[in-house]
């Protein structure tokens, strides 16, 4: 009996000590976000900018559960994604204040970040056009005979009126690629609410596919979303074809921008208060002043770089372009 209890001690602190980092990295997301909102009037941020606060738990869940060979195809709003899967914190900054330090030596700005080395590839300004990426990465590291890599196609639910989403589900499904649709699920597309753009049923049209679809309603718990997607993507890596995952999740903020925008009409301030009741990055305790102090710490150094970082120079323009 007393073996019994050991192991479920010791799971139940793994668990915790899970928790506790998944915690940590979505309210990191949160902070650096915060930071960006505090510095965009100031006009070092050269870039628009389209924040992922709300939406942290999906990108620190799913990120939880992918290797570091995998890739991620982020949209334009990939901070979340950017940071959940390890990419450097100094050189984001750099990116989005325009300075050569950056990603992309300046030039990409928020909308297009790409970090390669840490598995995080290209986002676009333009909606749904990186799904066909991740199918076509997927589809050479089939060829290259690859076996447990996944490939993440990240977008929201306004991507699922696109041509390419379509186009994409039926050829992942025809050739078994590894790759694992991603939907970050706000029911909004800019100030669109989904009803009133779509006339389709999306877990009945992703199975006539012959995908699986699977839907998570907690978008706000990290560790919930960590637990049921490693099911997904276990899926995804164990039997080389697609999966598509949604989770239900909320924007905070406006479509574009560090402001609010319910004067705008579009949707509830009380929905999205009653979403925040369940959030736990807005829990007070000793523990997140704790890790609001390390985080600002980090945060701190990294800006550090950033300023100190030149500006881009014109003459690098057109380097790096193929």
């Amino acid at each position: 009996m007393a073996e019994v209890n050991i192991q479920v001690t010791s799971s139940y602190h793994l668990r915790m000590i899970q928790e506790e980092e998944l915690l940590y990295q979505a309210l990191r997301i949160r902070l650096v976000e915060e930071k960006i909102i505090e510095l965009y009037p100031t006009d070092q941020i050269q870039s628009p900018v389209h924040l992922s606060i709300g939406q942290e738990a999906v990108a620190v869940g799913v990120c939880a559960n992918l290797s570091d060979d995998d890739w991620v195809f982020i949209n334009y709003r990939g901070h979340a994604f950017y940071l959940a899967k390890g990419g450097p914190l100094p050189e984001f900054f750099a990116e989005l204040m325009g300075k050569s330090g950056g990603l992309s030596k300046g030039k990409a700005g928020s909308m297009h970040l790409a970090d390669p080395k840490h598995g995080v590839i290209g986002a676009s300004a333009v909606v749904a056009s990186t799904i066909s990426h991740a199918l076509g990465a997927a589809l050479a590291s089939k060829i290259r005979g690859e076996s447990k890599r996944i490939f993440v196609a990240n977008f929201g639910d306004g991507a699922m009126e696109q041509g390419v989403f379509f186009e994409s589900l039926n050829f992942a499904s025809l050739h078994k690629l590894p790759v694992l649709f991603l939907c970050e699920d706000n029911g909004l597309a800019v100030h669109t609410s989904r009803k009133d753009r779509q006339s389709f049923d999306i877990e009945k049209l992703v199975n006539a596919f012959g995908i699986p679809a699977i839907t998570i309603e907690k978008g706000y718990d990290p560790h919930e979303i960590a637990s049921l997607s490693k099911a997904a993507i276990d899926q995804v890596r164990d039997h080389s074809a697609p999966v598509f995952l949604r989770i239900r999740t909320v924007r905070y903020r406006e479509h574009v921008g560090p402001g609010e925008d319910f004067a705008a009409g579009y949707r509830s301030e009380e929905a999205v208060t009653n979403w925040k009741s369940h959030d736990p990055l807005y829990e007070e305790s000793e523990r997140f002043t704790k890790y609001r102090k390390l985080i600002s710490e980090e945060i701190n150094k990294a800006l550090d770089f950033a300023h100190a970082s030149p500006v881009a120079k014109s003459e690098e323009l057109l380097t790096d372009v193929i």
